[in-house]
């Protein structure tokens, strides 16, 4: 039997990340999960019908494309269609009115009308240096710009549209809302120096590489990276859980993609207290609550144009996101919360058959709300497509309590492992140098509780990889990454295997 060089504790993106990372560099590498298949929040499946999937977590990839673990890994090479639609998201206002984020950033700047000028000098220096601006936003807050021009493009603009004088940009509702919905992807008050940047970072890329939808579902980027670990000499053991880090002691390196309060109950009174009191004290955001529905037809929108749309923000006005999402934060369970829609068919014709198609759904809740999600959301989209109660076939609630049953991770439905704010979005989990390595020796830390947190990004699980490849193994240089075997000698598992060097 091989040596297990590494063992990864959990199969999401950034555990699949990591075990790419790792295996493409030699390394026998076992992938644990408690559930029965791989892909954490990327995973798709029917729930009412056999003909219709459902993605169970993350629907829509905006950061699929463009981080730099992606860029390498080449989904599209491996058969992976990320399809962009013509409205990357969109914003309905009462009155059939409506923020649209075309492609097209010239159509988007004419349907803005008086905002227009200023949309376009917002978004298109950020469209021209879009790697840049990814790069600097995924990797941390722990290396150099490779283009100085992002960090000044980011900056005056988060200052602009991350603090109170967003208030004053943008002389019309739907630009002003069409901004504020990105923001919202936050899950946290508003307006934040961390929604400025989210708001930022997400939104120019629908005038870029978009924001796609993967055809098919969410769970074809998971199996493209599980068949690249295992055409790399990787194994799965899945559907037993791992409670204890004793039972990976035959493994050199264990890597855990799991939230802080999964590490704390896998080590144990193993920590130094030091350590552990730090990660007890790291805070949790507000939840989701997800819903699914089957309908007959096309959502029934008031302006047809949101159709279109592969992401709709169901918030209201500017204002009104301000005070919900701010009174979320607080713990207050409001009436009329923010909604992410999305109608998976309306890209891909693939997720519809006659008379069936899929409608995803999230509403942002408080942490630990045990509230059946359905009516809320169901009256947040009839507001804006009265009918859309007729059509409905099916429909499955999931209470921001229940979702962490679902995912260990998601503590109190928190989906983004951890509150994002300003604190804990650089210094995540913790204030270490290397945040990915805890105190224990070879114990590392590569989930979304780790920098750059949230998101379909893989960065999280690729850095740590990165940080277990330098520090156990010796190895500086990253693998090759792209589709085939490694040729550089330095990253194939038909190559030599990389010297193991003593844990310090």
């Amino acid at each position: 039997m091989r040596q297990v060089d590494v063992a990864i504790v959990g199969t999401g993106p950034n555990g699949l990340a990591a075990g790419v990372t790792l295996a493409r560099s030699g390394l026998n590498v076992v992938l644990h999960d408690a559930a029965e298949h791989f892909g954490g929040g990327l995973r798709t499946m029917p729930l009412f019908d056999s003909d219709i999937v459902h993605d169970i977590c993350s629907a829509v990839h905006p950061l699929a494309k463009v981080s730099r673990f992606f860029r390498e890994f080449d989904l599209a090479a491996r058969g992976v269609e990320l399809l962009r639609p013509e409205i990357g998201y969109a914003h309905p206002l009462d009155g059939g009115r409506a923020g649209l984020a075309y492609h097209d950033l010239d159509v988007t700047c004419d349907r803005l009308g008086p905002d227009g000028k200023l949309w376009r000098r917002l978004m298109e220096p950020l469209v021209a240096h879009s790697v840049g601006v990814v790069d600097l936003a995924l990797h941390g807050g722990r290396s150099l710009p490779d283009d100085w021009a992002a960090p000044f493009l980011l900056g005056g603009r988060t200052l602009a549209h991350g603090t109170a004088l967003a208030r004053r940009r943008f002389a019309t509702e739907e630009a002003a809302a069409l901004l504020t919905g990105v923001a919202a992807h936050a899950i946290g008050k508003l307006p934040s120096l961390v929604s400025g940047v989210i708001a930022l970072l997400l939104g120019h890329l629908a005038h870029g590489t978009g924001w796609p939808v993967p055809k098919h579902g969410s769970a074809r980027i998971a199996e493209a990276m599980a068949a690249d670990i295992t055409a790399h000499g990787g194994t799965f053991d899945l559907g037993r859980t791992i409670t204890d880090l004793r039972e990976l002691a035959g493994a050199k390196v264990v890597l855990l993609d799991t939230g802080v309060k999964g590490l704390l109950e896998i080590a144990g009174d193993r920590l130094p207290r030091r350590y552990a009191n730090r990660l007890a004290r790291f805070r949790y955001g507000p939840a989701a609550a997800k819903v699914d529905f089957l309908v007959s037809e096309p959502i029934p929108w008031s302006n047809p144009e949101l159709g279109k749309a592969g992401t709709v923000h169901l918030g209201g006005s500017r204002a009104e996101m301000y005070r919900t999402e701010s009174l979320t934060v607080r713990g207050v369970a409001v009436e009329e919360p923010f909604v992410l829609l999305v109608d998976p068919a309306a890209v891909d014709g693939t997720r519809a058959r006659a008379g069936k198609r899929p409608v995803w759904a999230y509403a942002h809740v408080p942490n630990n709300d045990d509230r059946d999600p359905v009516d809320l959301v169901r009256a947040r989209i009839e507001r804006h497509a009265p009918g859309f109660g007729d059509t409905v076939l099916a429909q499955r609630g999931v209470s921001a309590r229940q979702l962490e049953a679902y995912n260990p991770n998601y503590v109190g439905g928190d989906i983004s492992s951890g509150a994002v704010t300003l604190a804990q979005s650089v210094l995540r989990p913790t204030a270490r140098f290397d945040p990915y390595r805890t105190p224990l020796p070879g114990v590392y830390l590569c989930s979304a509780a780790t920098p750059p947190g949230p998101g379909v990004h893989g960065m999280s699980g690729y850095l740590a990889a990165l940080s277990v490849l330098r520090r156990e193994f010796g190895i500086r240089t990253p693998p090759r990454l792209a589709p085939g075997r490694n040729t550089d000698g330095q990253g194939s598992h038909a190559a030599r295997r990389p010297r193991s060097v003593p844990r310090r």
